[in-house]
Protein backbone atom coordinates (compact mmCIF):
# COMPACT_ATOMS: atom_id res chain seq x y z
CA UNK A 1 0.00 0.00 0.00
CA UNK A 2 2.32 2.84 -1.30
CA UNK A 3 -0.04 5.94 -0.47
CA UNK A 4 -3.45 6.02 2.61
CA UNK A 5 -5.22 9.42 2.80
CA UNK A 6 -7.54 9.97 6.02
CA UNK A 7 -10.19 12.05 5.47
CA UNK A 8 -11.53 13.20 9.62
CA UNK A 9 -14.15 16.20 9.55
CA UNK A 10 -12.41 18.53 12.05
CA UNK A 11 -9.35 19.07 13.85
CA UNK A 12 -9.78 21.45 16.20
CA UNK A 13 -9.67 19.14 19.53
CA UNK A 14 -9.25 16.25 21.10
CA UNK A 15 -11.97 13.76 21.77
CA UNK A 16 -13.53 10.80 20.79
CA UNK A 17 -12.99 10.81 16.97
CA UNK A 18 -9.51 11.98 17.48
CA UNK A 19 -8.33 8.90 19.58
CA UNK A 20 -9.99 7.06 16.78
CA UNK A 21 -7.82 9.09 14.35
CA UNK A 22 -5.01 8.41 16.18
CA UNK A 23 -5.22 4.55 16.22
CA UNK A 24 -6.03 5.00 12.66
CA UNK A 25 -3.06 7.04 12.01
CA UNK A 26 -1.17 3.65 14.31
CA UNK A 27 -2.02 1.59 11.65
CA UNK A 28 -0.80 3.43 8.59
CA UNK A 29 1.25 5.59 9.93
CA UNK A 30 2.91 6.78 6.77
CA UNK A 31 -1.36 8.09 6.01
CA UNK A 32 -1.54 11.80 5.09
CA UNK A 33 -4.71 13.67 6.76
CA UNK A 34 -7.37 15.91 5.09
CA UNK A 35 -9.90 17.88 7.14
CA UNK A 36 -11.75 20.71 6.70
CA UNK A 37 -10.95 22.81 9.55
CA UNK A 38 -7.68 22.54 11.45
CA UNK A 39 -7.05 24.41 14.41
CA UNK A 40 -2.70 24.05 14.96
CA UNK A 41 -2.16 23.03 18.74
CA UNK A 42 -5.94 21.45 19.48
CA UNK A 43 -4.70 18.30 18.54
CA UNK A 44 -1.96 15.48 19.54
CA UNK A 45 1.38 16.12 18.31
CA UNK A 46 0.98 12.17 16.60
CA UNK A 47 -1.53 13.83 14.44
CA UNK A 48 -0.05 17.23 14.15
CA UNK A 49 3.08 15.19 12.59
CA UNK A 50 1.39 13.69 9.52
CA UNK A 51 0.90 16.14 6.74
CA UNK A 52 -2.73 17.85 6.88
CA UNK A 53 -4.20 19.02 3.99
CA UNK A 54 -6.61 21.55 5.08
CA UNK A 55 -10.25 22.55 2.69
CA UNK A 56 -10.02 26.18 1.57
CA UNK A 57 -12.95 26.31 4.01
CA UNK A 58 -10.94 25.77 6.94
CA UNK A 59 -8.45 28.94 5.59
CA UNK A 60 -11.26 31.22 6.09
CA UNK A 61 -10.13 34.04 8.74
CA UNK A 62 -11.71 33.10 12.39
CA UNK A 63 -13.85 29.70 11.21
CA UNK A 64 -11.60 27.67 12.99
CA UNK A 65 -13.88 28.86 16.07
CA UNK A 66 -16.88 28.97 14.32
CA UNK A 67 -16.64 26.07 11.79
CA UNK A 68 -20.13 25.06 12.78
CA UNK A 69 -21.83 28.20 10.80
CA UNK A 70 -19.94 26.65 7.53
CA UNK A 71 -22.67 23.37 7.58
CA UNK A 72 -23.69 24.51 4.55
CA UNK A 73 -20.56 24.60 3.02
CA UNK A 74 -18.78 21.48 4.06
CA UNK A 75 -20.18 19.10 1.64
CA UNK A 76 -18.48 20.72 -1.26
CA UNK A 77 -15.33 21.42 0.27
CA UNK A 78 -15.20 17.86 1.25
CA UNK A 79 -16.07 16.54 -2.22
CA UNK A 80 -13.20 19.02 -3.10
CA UNK A 81 -10.22 16.97 -1.49
CA UNK A 82 -8.03 15.39 -4.19
CA UNK A 83 -7.38 12.06 -3.83
CA UNK A 84 -6.70 10.45 -7.09
CA UNK A 85 -3.60 9.47 -6.53
CA UNK A 86 -4.08 7.39 -2.99
CA UNK A 87 -4.59 3.79 -2.60
CA UNK A 88 -6.70 4.08 -0.02
CA UNK A 89 -9.29 6.08 1.89
CA UNK A 90 -10.14 5.78 5.05
CA UNK A 91 -13.08 8.39 6.48
CA UNK A 92 -13.71 9.05 9.86
CA UNK A 93 -16.74 10.66 10.08
CA UNK A 94 -19.78 12.03 11.88
CA UNK A 95 -20.22 15.29 9.74
CA UNK A 96 -19.35 14.75 5.63
CA UNK A 97 -16.20 13.15 5.50
CA UNK A 98 -17.99 9.75 4.31
CA UNK A 99 -19.26 11.66 1.30
CA UNK A 100 -15.04 12.26 -0.24
CA UNK A 101 -14.26 10.94 -3.47
CA UNK A 102 -11.63 8.37 -3.84
CA UNK A 103 -9.68 7.01 -6.78
CA UNK A 104 -11.73 5.03 -9.14
CA UNK A 105 -10.83 1.36 -8.26
CA UNK A 106 -9.27 2.40 -4.51
CA UNK A 107 -11.07 1.18 -1.87
CA UNK A 108 -12.67 3.70 0.80
CA UNK A 109 -13.89 2.76 4.38
CA UNK A 110 -15.75 4.83 6.39
CA UNK A 111 -15.13 4.46 10.26
CA UNK A 112 -18.35 6.26 10.78
CA UNK A 113 -18.94 8.15 14.65
CA UNK A 114 -22.63 8.72 13.39
CA UNK A 115 -24.53 10.01 10.66
CA UNK A 116 -24.64 13.78 10.70
CA UNK A 117 -26.63 14.43 14.04
CA UNK A 118 -27.17 17.72 12.98
CA UNK A 119 -29.72 17.15 10.37
CA UNK A 120 -30.69 13.66 11.53
CA UNK A 121 -31.34 12.43 15.03
CA UNK A 122 -30.52 15.34 16.94
CA UNK A 123 -31.96 17.82 14.66
CA UNK A 124 -34.07 18.73 17.48
CA UNK A 125 -31.37 19.55 20.15
CA UNK A 126 -29.45 21.74 17.67
CA UNK A 127 -31.92 23.84 16.07
CA UNK A 128 -35.11 23.26 17.90
CA UNK A 129 -36.89 26.02 19.75
CA UNK A 130 -34.84 27.66 22.28
CA UNK A 131 -31.77 26.17 20.92
CA UNK A 132 -30.78 28.46 18.49
CA UNK A 133 -32.01 32.11 17.51
CA UNK A 134 -35.07 32.26 15.04
CA UNK A 135 -32.77 33.39 11.81
CA UNK A 136 -30.32 30.00 12.34
CA UNK A 137 -33.86 27.88 12.75
CA UNK A 138 -35.38 29.53 9.62
CA UNK A 139 -32.68 29.46 7.53
CA UNK A 140 -31.98 25.33 8.80
CA UNK A 141 -35.84 24.95 7.81
CA UNK A 142 -34.72 25.22 4.19
CA UNK A 143 -31.20 23.90 4.53
CA UNK A 144 -31.78 20.60 6.95
CA UNK A 145 -33.55 18.88 3.93
CA UNK A 146 -31.50 19.81 1.12
CA UNK A 147 -28.13 18.30 3.40
CA UNK A 148 -29.85 15.16 4.25
CA UNK A 149 -30.63 14.28 0.52
CA UNK A 150 -27.19 15.02 -0.36
CA UNK A 151 -26.36 13.00 2.73
CA UNK A 152 -28.32 9.88 0.87
CA UNK A 153 -26.90 10.70 -2.02
CA UNK A 154 -23.70 10.28 -1.22
CA UNK A 155 -23.87 6.84 1.25
CA UNK A 156 -22.90 4.55 -2.06
CA UNK A 157 -19.47 6.15 -2.22
CA UNK A 158 -17.70 4.12 0.25
CA UNK A 159 -16.99 0.67 -0.50
CA UNK A 160 -18.02 -0.42 3.17
CA UNK A 161 -18.98 1.27 6.38
CA UNK A 162 -18.06 0.20 10.08
CA UNK A 163 -20.04 1.50 13.20
CA UNK A 164 -18.83 2.61 16.49
CA UNK A 165 -21.60 1.00 17.94
CA UNK A 166 -24.50 -1.09 17.26
CA UNK A 167 -27.18 2.42 18.12
CA UNK A 168 -24.69 4.13 14.58
CA UNK A 169 -25.12 0.81 12.62
CA UNK A 170 -28.78 0.82 13.26
CA UNK A 171 -28.46 5.06 11.98
CA UNK A 172 -26.58 3.50 8.80
CA UNK A 173 -29.15 1.07 7.68
CA UNK A 174 -31.86 3.53 8.41
CA UNK A 175 -30.49 7.02 6.80
CA UNK A 176 -28.10 5.24 4.20
CA UNK A 177 -29.28 2.24 3.35
CA UNK A 178 -26.16 0.32 4.18
CA UNK A 179 -25.58 -2.69 6.23
CA UNK A 180 -21.70 -1.55 9.03
CA UNK A 181 -19.82 -3.84 11.17
CA UNK A 182 -19.33 -2.72 14.79
CA UNK A 183 -15.98 -1.88 15.83
CA UNK A 184 -16.23 -0.18 19.36
CA UNK A 185 -13.50 3.11 19.62
CA UNK A 186 -10.59 2.42 21.31
CA UNK A 187 -10.38 2.90 25.19
CA UNK A 188 -6.91 3.67 26.56
CA UNK A 189 -7.21 1.47 29.26
CA UNK A 190 -3.64 1.75 30.59
CA UNK A 191 -4.02 5.52 31.40
CA UNK A 192 -6.51 5.21 33.98
CA UNK A 193 -6.21 3.52 37.11
CA UNK A 194 -8.32 3.60 40.47
CA UNK A 195 -6.91 6.18 43.29
CA UNK A 196 -6.59 4.73 47.09
CA UNK A 197 -9.66 6.56 48.01
CA UNK A 198 -12.77 7.93 46.42
CA UNK A 199 -14.43 11.17 47.00
CA UNK A 200 -18.07 11.94 47.65
CA UNK A 201 -17.87 14.01 44.21
CA UNK A 202 -20.04 12.82 40.88
CA UNK A 203 -18.70 13.85 37.61
CA UNK A 204 -20.26 15.11 34.05
CA UNK A 205 -17.48 14.79 31.79
CA UNK A 206 -17.61 15.88 27.77
CA UNK A 207 -18.37 18.49 25.37
CA UNK A 208 -21.20 21.17 26.40
CA UNK A 209 -23.81 20.56 23.26
CA UNK A 210 -27.17 20.25 23.80
CA UNK A 211 -27.29 16.23 22.93
CA UNK A 212 -25.50 15.25 25.99
CA UNK A 213 -28.49 16.80 28.03
CA UNK A 214 -26.46 18.10 31.17
CA UNK A 215 -29.27 20.67 31.53
CA UNK A 216 -30.63 17.40 32.99
CA UNK A 217 -27.86 16.68 35.31
CA UNK A 218 -27.63 20.26 36.69
CA UNK A 219 -31.47 19.87 37.22
CA UNK A 220 -31.22 16.99 39.32
CA UNK A 221 -28.06 17.96 40.99
CA UNK A 222 -29.80 21.16 41.96
CA UNK A 223 -32.14 19.26 43.83
CA UNK A 224 -30.35 16.58 45.05
CA UNK A 225 -27.75 19.23 46.54
CA UNK A 226 -24.33 16.97 45.89
CA UNK A 227 -21.48 17.93 44.84
CA UNK A 228 -21.22 17.69 40.80
CA UNK A 229 -18.09 18.61 38.68
CA UNK A 230 -18.69 19.88 34.90
CA UNK A 231 -15.90 19.26 32.60
CA UNK A 232 -15.52 20.66 29.13
CA UNK A 233 -16.67 23.44 27.44
CA UNK A 234 -19.20 24.36 24.25
CA UNK A 235 -21.84 26.44 23.35
CA UNK A 236 -23.93 25.46 25.82
CA UNK A 237 -21.99 26.38 29.33
CA UNK A 238 -22.94 30.07 29.69
CA UNK A 239 -26.95 28.75 29.65
CA UNK A 240 -26.07 25.79 31.81
CA UNK A 241 -23.79 27.99 34.60
CA UNK A 242 -26.77 30.22 34.72
CA UNK A 243 -29.11 27.39 35.99
CA UNK A 244 -26.59 25.92 38.39
CA UNK A 245 -26.28 25.36 42.35
CA UNK A 246 -23.88 26.15 44.22
CA UNK A 247 -22.96 22.40 44.55
CA UNK A 248 -21.88 22.52 41.07
CA UNK A 249 -18.63 23.85 39.67
CA UNK A 250 -17.79 23.99 36.04
CA UNK A 251 -13.93 23.42 35.30
CA UNK A 252 -14.02 23.96 31.97
CA UNK A 253 -11.22 22.00 30.09
CA UNK A 254 -9.22 19.83 31.41
CA UNK A 255 -5.80 17.90 30.90
CA UNK A 256 -6.00 14.17 29.91
CA UNK A 257 -3.98 14.29 33.76
CA UNK A 258 -6.80 15.62 35.56
CA UNK A 259 -9.28 13.71 33.78
CA UNK A 260 -7.56 10.57 34.67
CA UNK A 261 -7.36 12.28 38.27
CA UNK A 262 -10.59 13.28 38.43
CA UNK A 263 -11.95 9.63 37.06
CA UNK A 264 -10.08 7.95 39.32
CA UNK A 265 -11.55 9.61 42.76
CA UNK A 266 -14.70 10.59 41.70
CA UNK A 267 -17.97 8.73 43.69
CA UNK A 268 -19.74 8.07 39.73
CA UNK A 269 -19.68 9.44 36.08
CA UNK A 270 -23.38 10.23 35.32
CA UNK A 271 -23.95 10.96 31.32
CA UNK A 272 -27.74 11.81 30.77
CA UNK A 273 -27.41 12.16 26.87
CA UNK A 274 -27.62 9.83 24.16
CA UNK A 275 -24.36 9.12 22.88
CA UNK A 276 -23.21 7.26 19.61
CA UNK A 277 -20.96 5.63 21.64
CA UNK A 278 -19.09 7.02 24.64
CA UNK A 279 -15.83 6.78 25.61
CA UNK A 280 -15.90 8.57 28.72
CA UNK A 281 -18.30 6.06 30.09
CA UNK A 282 -15.58 3.37 29.46
CA UNK A 283 -12.95 5.02 30.63
CA UNK A 284 -14.57 5.90 34.24
CA UNK A 285 -15.34 2.02 34.66
CA UNK A 286 -11.34 1.69 33.75
CA UNK A 287 -10.88 4.40 36.27
CA UNK A 288 -12.91 2.25 39.15
CA UNK A 289 -16.13 4.76 38.75
CA UNK A 290 -19.59 3.09 38.31
CA UNK A 291 -21.55 5.33 35.32
CA UNK A 292 -25.34 6.77 36.05
CA UNK A 293 -26.54 6.79 32.14
CA UNK A 294 -29.77 7.19 29.64
CA UNK A 295 -30.18 3.43 28.82
CA UNK A 296 -30.03 4.44 25.09
CA UNK A 297 -27.49 4.61 22.65
CA UNK A 298 -23.89 2.96 23.66
CA UNK A 299 -24.78 3.27 27.20
CA UNK A 300 -26.22 -0.32 26.59
CA UNK A 301 -23.29 -1.93 25.30
CA UNK A 302 -21.15 0.07 28.33
CA UNK A 303 -22.75 0.19 31.12
CA UNK A 304 -24.09 -3.32 33.09
CA UNK A 305 -26.86 -2.21 35.11
CA UNK A 306 -27.40 -3.28 38.74
CA UNK A 307 -30.76 -4.79 38.05
CA UNK A 308 -30.63 -6.50 34.55
CA UNK A 309 -27.00 -7.21 34.08
CA UNK A 310 -27.44 -10.94 32.90
CA UNK A 311 -25.56 -12.29 35.74
CA UNK A 312 -22.54 -10.19 35.27
CA UNK A 313 -21.42 -7.81 38.02
CA UNK A 314 -23.00 -4.61 37.62
CA UNK A 315 -21.30 -1.66 36.60
CA UNK A 316 -23.47 1.12 36.93
CA UNK A 317 -26.87 2.22 36.92
CA UNK A 318 -29.57 3.11 33.41
CA UNK A 319 -32.34 5.10 33.63
CA UNK A 320 -34.64 5.03 31.05
CA UNK A 321 -36.95 8.16 30.98
CA UNK A 322 -34.70 11.47 30.05
CA UNK A 323 -36.28 13.19 33.65
CA UNK A 324 -35.20 14.59 36.51
CA UNK A 325 -36.83 12.16 38.71
CA UNK A 326 -35.78 9.19 36.67
CA UNK A 327 -32.09 10.47 37.08
CA UNK A 328 -32.45 11.26 41.03
CA UNK A 329 -33.80 7.99 41.36
CA UNK A 330 -30.86 6.57 39.70
CA UNK A 331 -28.64 8.60 42.00
CA UNK A 332 -30.75 6.83 44.85
CA UNK A 333 -30.52 3.38 43.53
CA UNK A 334 -26.44 3.78 43.04
CA UNK A 335 -26.25 4.57 46.82
CA UNK A 336 -27.98 1.12 47.44
CA UNK A 337 -25.30 -0.93 45.55
CA UNK A 338 -21.67 -1.64 45.59
CA UNK A 339 -19.43 -1.56 42.62
CA UNK A 340 -16.21 -4.14 42.32
CA UNK A 341 -13.49 -1.61 40.99
CA UNK A 342 -12.02 -5.18 39.60
CA UNK A 343 -14.94 -5.75 37.60
CA UNK A 344 -15.77 -2.03 36.52
CA UNK A 345 -12.01 -2.23 34.86
CA UNK A 346 -12.30 -5.91 33.28
CA UNK A 347 -15.52 -4.81 31.37
CA UNK A 348 -13.87 -1.73 30.45
CA UNK A 349 -11.05 -3.98 28.84
CA UNK A 350 -13.83 -5.01 26.31
CA UNK A 351 -12.79 -1.86 24.47
CA UNK A 352 -9.26 -1.98 24.65
CA UNK A 353 -6.61 -0.15 21.86
CA UNK A 354 -5.57 -3.55 20.56
CA UNK A 355 -9.77 -4.94 19.49
CA UNK A 356 -10.11 -1.88 17.48
CA UNK A 357 -6.92 -2.39 15.89
CA UNK A 358 -7.67 -6.16 15.05
CA UNK A 359 -11.52 -5.26 13.78
CA UNK A 360 -10.14 -2.44 11.63
CA UNK A 361 -7.44 -4.83 10.08
CA UNK A 362 -10.28 -7.27 9.26
CA UNK A 363 -12.78 -5.00 7.76
CA UNK A 364 -9.97 -3.70 5.46
CA UNK A 365 -9.03 -7.29 5.17
CA UNK A 366 -11.93 -8.33 3.60
CA UNK A 367 -11.62 -5.33 1.13
CA UNK A 368 -8.77 -7.03 -0.22
CA UNK A 369 -6.39 -4.63 1.69
CA UNK A 370 -2.99 -6.05 3.32
CA UNK A 371 -1.71 -3.96 6.09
Amino acid sequence: MSRVAIVHDWLTGMRGGERVLERLIGIFPGAEIFTLVYRPGAVSPLIEARPIHVSGLGRAPGLSRRYRFALPLMPLAVERFDLRHYDLVISSSHCVAKAARAAKGAPHLCYCHTPMRYVWDRYDDYFGPGRAPAPVRAAMAVLAPRLRDWDRRTADRPTAYVANSATVRDRIRRYYGRDAAVVHPPVDIARFRPAARRDDVYLVLGALVPYKRVDLVIEAFNRLRRPLVVVGDGPERRRLEARAGRNIMFAGHASDAEVERLLGRCRALVHAGVEDFGIGMAEAQASGAPVIAHAGGGALEIVRDVDRNGGCPPTGVLFEAQTVDALVDAVHRLDRQRFDPAALRANAERFAPERFTAGIRQRLAELGVRC
